[in-house]
């Protein structure tokens, strides 16, 4: 009997996903462990593994396929002595059982707007032809004015969702708009690009913590002349080995101060306040796709080289999609670092279920009072947004403090 391949769930918000790419072909032979395809899901491009033997007879759901809903079937795997007539004879049965069929009307929410499930079936009298499309795209394809039979269908099976009339209108949208600009410049032009899953879960996930999370935040600067000067010597040290950042001695400092006071190395879980017995340290990571926190595991017990090593490798992977979901979840805080940037200071917002997060300004060369004489000093600003249900402000105080001691001697850190 034909092997079915399904669209797998590879996070826990996962519904849907896309095809990224196939990485075999109808005809190749596969055995466990082959690498069958890349999958988009709303965190990551994931590598999805065969755990069966055969041949690849069919590819039902096309590379760069959006919004193929977890458990449809986008392949079939033969076994020996199979032919194509039995992989249509196991697609029509996996139909009639699919709880995806167009007698289902359960809806799927999507930008606020209820889309059903079920089918629509337009017989274009041009061309004899027969379109598949969901209420809602064949509703606002009407609006629109636009012909479906133009219209190519991501939706699993190849049926036009709302999504693809959306794109369509976009790109006409976007291609008057450049000849628009090229010929007479109008003012107010646009383009629309698409929000790609990734992007709508972080504004989703950033939306419900500013409205449900009751952030507060606390300001203190550090005189970072200490730092910088072991930093120095220790990348002088290593010899080209290792290469340490700013940053890398901040988890580190994060971590530590997690470790002393523990109140602020929880989470909010409703009925109960999570307090974790490791400083398991996010740093977020800007990408094409959106921003990423991949998570610095019990980072209290490493080294400032092993830190550096991992985060280097995190945030490499985090920004081609290759991160697995073990790696960017979970913690209990996070950094995100501008400094970089020359931001001075910031507030940021809480990625929840982490208790809090740390915004990091750069470190700059400002006048000081030190002996009660004006002398300059490098001097980094850092803000805590902390989760007020979880740390009250005396916590997130202590925390600030306890970080500010590590930052201004690093060599606590070695203690």
């Amino acid at each position: 009997m034909p092997i079915k391949i399904i669209m797998p769930s590879l996070s826990p918000t996962m519904s849907d996903g896309k095809i990224g790419k196939w990485l075999k072909k109808e005809g190749d032979k596969i055995k466990a462990g082959d690498i069958l395809a890349e999958i988009e899901t709303d965190k990551a491009t994931m590598e999805y593994e065969s755990t069966e033997e055969g041949v690849l007879g069919k590819i039902l759901t096309p590379s760069g396929t959006e919004g193929v809903l977890v458990n449809s079937l986008i392949g079939v795997i033969l076994e020996d002595g199979e032919t194509e007539a039995d992989i249509q004879a196991f697609i029509a049965k996996f139909n009639s059982s699919s709880a995806v069929s167009v007698s289902v009307t359960a809806p799927v929410v999507a930008n606020a707007v209820t889309e059903e499930k079920t089918v629509s079936v337009v017989n274009n009298s041009s061309n004899s032809t027969r379109v598949f499309i969901t209420p809602l795209a064949k509703r606002l394809a009407k609006e629109l004015n636009l012909d479906v039979s133009q219209l190519k269908g991501s939706g699993p099976r190849g049926r036009i969702i709302k999504h693809d009339v959306e794109n369509f209108k976009a790109s006409a949208n976007s291609s008057s708009s450049v000849t628009s600009n090229v010929t007479h410049n109008v003012a107010g032009s646009f383009e629309d690009k698409p929000n790609t899953g990734i992007r709508k879960t972080i504004a989703k996930r950033l939306l419900e913590s500013k409205i449900t999370v009751p952030h507060y935040y606390l300001t203190i600067d550090c005189n970072m002349d200490n730092l910088l000067l072991a930093r120095e010597n220790l990348n002088k040290a290593g010899t080209d080995k290792y290469k340490l950042s700013v940053n890398d001695f901040i988890i580190k400092a994060v971590a530590l101060a997690m470790r002393d006071v523990p109140e602020a190395n929880a989470s909010w879980m409703g009925d109960v306040t999570r307090y974790f017995n490791t400083s398991d340290v996010a740093v977020a990571v800007a990408t094409e796709g959106g921003l990423f926190t991949p998570v610095v595991r019990n980072s209290e017990t490493k080294g400032l080289v092993q830190i550096s090593s991992e985060m280097k490798d995190l945030a490499k992977r985090a920004k081609l999609g290759k991160l697995k979901p073990e790696e960017y979840q979970g913690g209990g805080f996070s950094i995100s670092n501008l400094g970089m940037f020359g931001i001075r200071e910031f507030s940021a917002i809480i990625n929840p279920p982490h208790a809090g997060i740390l915004a990091v300004g750069c470190t700059e060369k400002r006048a000081v009072v030190k002996n009660n004489a004006v002398v300059i000093a490098n001097v980094m600003t850092v803000t805590l947004s902390a989760d007020h249900r979880v740390m009250d402000g005396a916590v997130g105080a202590t925390f600030l403090n306890a970080f500010k001691k590590y930052m201004e001697e690093p060599i606590n850190m070695l203690v």
